[in-house]
């Protein structure tokens, strides 16, 4: 069996979280990363039979179940990821209908998984219903995304299209547009099920006055959805006070999504 740490999966969960760290994302222990593993990939790692505990998720998770994956773990810094993988993430199986995650990997000061793991598994449970390849979903704490969540309407529609004048590659790398959530107690399975309720029809969740979720079918896709709604979140906060003299117009959106064959969220152009 061969050893985890030189895990595809492992080395570029550990690449992620550094860059996140390093990007302003994931001050102290803000935010958590969840990896969706097939088991045949855990199986060249790790005996899947080796139970070292269980531990209540705290929830259902029925369309999860018999599922495995690399999650960040609670109280954890990003910054500390890259020297000690072993205590700061995790493998688990998803079981008994959700309610209960197998450690098989990880945690190794006996620690736990992120406390927004409901928030994950909802999720990845809303996306795969609709992208069966998503892997990946992603939490954290972009300067300018948050900030324009205290100036900016929360609509999200209006949102969405602020963003996507903001650069021209916006429309075209997340044409479903972003979706908002006003503010709402973190850690509960309430926010956990309204983000995966807007999950359903956009790969980018705000949560004002927090941060983002993103999902994508790997990590570094899911990194440059965020990256791409933070740069245009950061254009947007230097000029919100400025008068606007040119901007990227709906009928440029359109020739952008007919050029790259887009299809733009449905009523988010006038």
């Amino acid at each position: 069996m061969q050893d985890i740490l030189t895990a595809p999966f492992l080395v570029e969960m550990v690449r992620t979280a550094t860059n996140m760290y390093n990007h302003g994302w994931d001050e102290r222990n803000g935010g958590n990363i969840s990896l969706l593993l097939g088991e045949e990939e855990v199986a060249e790692y790790l005996d899947v039979g080796a139970v070292i505990r269980e531990i209540p998720t705290g929830f259902e998770a029925p369309a999860l179940d018999g599922k495995y994956f690399l999650v960040t773990g609670t109280g954890k810094y990003f910054k500390n990821i890259q020297y000690d993988p072993a205590r700061n993430l995790g493998v688990i199986h998803v079981s008994d209908g959700g309610r209960t995650a197998r450690l098989l990997w990880g945690f190794t000061d006996g620690g736990s998984f992120t406390s927004e793991l409901p928030a994950h598994l909802m999720s990845h449970a809303a996306r795969l219903a609709v992208s069966p390849g998503n892997r990946v979903i992603m939490h954290c704490h972009p300067s300018n995304l948050l900030a324009m969540t205290y100036i900016h309407d929360l609509d999200s529609c209006s949102f969405t299209r602020t963003l996507w004048q903001m650069c021209t590659e916006c429309i075209m790398v997340f044409p479903d547009g972003v979706n908002v959530l006003p503010w709402m107690l973190c850690g509960t399975n309430e926010i956990g099920a309204a983000t995966a309720k807007q999950m359903e029809s956009a790969r980018l969740v705000v949560w004002a006055q927090h941060g983002i979720y993103g999902a994508g079918a790997d990590l570094d896709e899911t990194f440059g959805l965020i990256e791409t709604a933070e740069k245009a979140a950061e254009i947007y906060m230097k000029i919100a006070h400025l008068p606007w003299k040119n901007t990227i117009t709906d009928d440029a959106l359109r020739q952008l999504a007919r050029r790259f064959q887009l299809t733009p969220r449905e009523g988010f152009l006038e």
